[in-house]
């Protein structure tokens, strides 16, 4: 009920600052949502590939790792196919992986900041037309109705204010915790695609030795 007030009081100003606001929320959840599903639990994973590449069940290994299709363990199952070619090979064909995958671990996170700014910039524009507002509706009217006029106008204003930074801190904030986790799981995949490599050449040396 109060926030149905607060919304109406802020007047115009308040519509585009929803819209941005509704943008977020769902840029927001559905990034939550795919991050979260891209965490793995790194040394479990590699716990169980190392058992399998050194015993040469390259084949174990992919469906080790498809039994769990996330970005790290598709790269890796990429590398794993190209186990019976070159170093290069391998490393390749997880480059070539990652190239399609990391774009969609990153997607749209960006756009969180831009509309957590948006945000702060329409609140403070409905805040200076609401100012700009109150103070040209008390020209020339009656001295009883300035104080009233005034005080909704400014109401309009510190509303629009008010809903503008709840917006931008949300985004800010969402931007910020979700590009962390995001490079988390960036770095968590760096460390396992090395991880595979040195598996696979151990191996080949260990065969040909």
């Amino acid at each position: 009920m109060f926030l149905m007030e607060a919304f109406k009081e802020g007047g115009w100003g308040m519509y585009p600052i929803a819209i941005l606001a509704i943008i977020t929320i769902g840029i927001a959840a559905d990034r939550f949502m795919y991050v979260t599903k891209s965490q793995i639990d790194v040394d479990k994973l590699m716990g169980m590939l190392k058992s399998q590449i050194v015993s040469g069940n390259i084949q174990g290994a992919v469906n080790t790792c498809m039994a769990q299709p996330v970005p790290a363990t598709k790269i890796i199952a990429a590398g794993l196919r190209k186990a019976g070619g070159s170093e290069h090979d391998v490393q390749q064909a997880m480059d070539e992986e990652a190239l399609r995958e990391l774009p969609r671990l990153e997607k749209r996170t960006g756009y969180l900041a831009m509309l957590g700014n948006l945000a702060t910039l329409a609140g403070l524009l409905g805040t200076i037309t609401g100012l700009i507002k109150s103070f040209a509706g008390v020209a020339g009217v009656d001295p009883s109705q300035k104080a009233t006029l005034l005080s909704k106008g400014i109401s309009e204003a510190m509303n629009c204010t008010a809903f503008g930074l709840f917006t931008g801190i949300l985004g800010l904030a969402a931007f910020a915790w979700l590009n962390g986790r995001t490079q988390n799981a960036l770095d968590d995949i760096a460390e396992v695609k090395k991880n595979v490599a040195n598996l696979l050449f151990q191996a080949k040396a260990a065969l040909r030795g």
